[in-house]
C-alpha cells in the first residue's frame, strides 16, 4: 500500500473489517495495523483466509445467479474495498447492460473503488458513494441519485459479510426497510457469521476471531441461523436455500468444510 494514499477520515489507530478482509483476500488496500491484525486471525483460526475466499466466491456465484435470472441492477451495501470479482465485473460477464452501485462507510473501500471504476467501469453504469447502511432511506436515494439504477427494475440488493460487523438489534428493522423498497421480483443476497450447527474446534477458533474483533474499529457479532433466516423476510430463498457459503450451488469437494458463515439468495415475490 502507498503510504502516502491516506484518504480523508482513515483510522490508522486500529485495524478495520474492510482492510483485514482485503487482506485476507491477498490485496494490498490495508496498512500494517490490519496485517498484524490478520496474522494473529490466522494464530486463532488457521483456515480464515480460506473462510474469506469462500465468501468472496459466494458472492460472485450469486451475483451471476441473480443476472441470470433477470436482475442485472446491483446494490451493494458495505462491499468492502475493491479485490479479485468484483460484483460490476461478473454482472458485466452475464450483461454488458448490468449496473452497479456501491456503498461502504470505509474511507479507504470507497476511495479504492473510485479509482477502480475511473479505471476499468463506466460513470453511466457504475457508481460508488459513501454512507452508512444503517440509513436506509438515505442510502436508497442516494444511491438512485446517481442516475445507475432504474427505479422501475428490479435490483439486487447485497449484504454480503457485512450485517455481523453491525451488532444492533435495530438492523433487523434496516433491513425490512429496504426490503420494502425494493421493487417486485428483486432478489436479496446475504452472507452472514454464525453459531449455528458449528461445533468442536471451529466454534473454538470463531469465537476467539469474534472476540479478537472486539480490539477493531469494527467490532463483530454472532447471530443464530433463525435470527439471518429472519432477514428475508417473506422473500422466497432459491435452493438450496439459506447453507455454508462454500456449498451454495457448489458442488465441489475441495470447498473447507465450515460451517460458520452462511449465506442464500431470496427474491421479493411478484405482484
Amino acid at each position: 500500500m502507498d503510504p502516502e494514499f491516506l484518504p480523508e477520515g482513515v483510522d490508522l489507530e486500529r485495524p478495520n473489517a474492510a482492510r483485514i478482509y482485503d487482506w485476507a483476500l491477498g490485496g494490498t488496500a490495508n496498512w500494517a495495523v490490519d496485517r498484524e491484525f490478520g496474522e494473529q486471525l490466522v494464530k486463532a483460526f488457521p483456515l480464515i483466509r480460506s473462510l474469506a475466499r469462500a465468501n468472496r466466491a459466494f458472492l460472485g456465484r450469486a451475483v451471476r445467479y441473480c443476472a441470470e435470472n433477470g436482475v442485472n441492477q446491483f446494490l451493494d451495501l458495505g462491499s468492502g474495498v475493491p479485490t479479485v470479482g468484483n460484483v460490476h465485473e461478473i454482472a458485466g460477464e452475464v450483461d454488458d447492460d448490468s449496473r452497479c452501485v456501491y456503498v461502504d462507510n470505509e474511507p479507504v473501500a470507497v476511495a479504492h473503488s473510485r479509482i477502480l471504476l475511473e479505471k476499468s467501469g463506466d460513470s453511466a453504469r457504475h457508481a460508488v458513494i459513501g454512507g452508512d447502511l444503517r440509513h436506509a432511506d438515505d442510502v436508497w436515494e442516494r444511491a438512485f441519485e446517481t442516475g445507475v439504477l432504474d427505479p422501475a427494475k428490479p435490483v439486487a440488493l447485497l449484504t454480503v459479510a457485512v450485517l455481523h460487523f453491525v451488532p444492533e438489534p435495530e438492523i433487523a428493522t434496516v433491513i425490512a426497510r429496504y426490503r420494502e423498497l425494493l421493487p417486485a421480483g428483486s432478489f436479496y443476497v446475504l452472507s452472514h457469521v454464525t453459531m449455528s450447527g458449528v461445533e468442536g474446534d471451529e466454534l473454538e477458533h470463531v469465537q476467539r476471531v469474534v472476540k479478537q474483533y472486539g480490539q477493531s474499529s469494527t467490532p463483530a457479532s454472532f447471530r443464530a441461523e433463525k435470527e439471518i433466516r429472519g432477514f428475508f423476510g417473506d422473500f422466497g430463498l432459491v435452493e438450496p436455500g439459506l447453507v455454508p457459503v462454500g456449498t451454495w450451488r457448489l458442488d465441489d469437494p475441495r470447498s473447507p468444510a465450515l460451517n460458520c458463515a452462511i449465506g442464500g439468495v431470496a427474491r421479493k415475490p411478484a405482484l
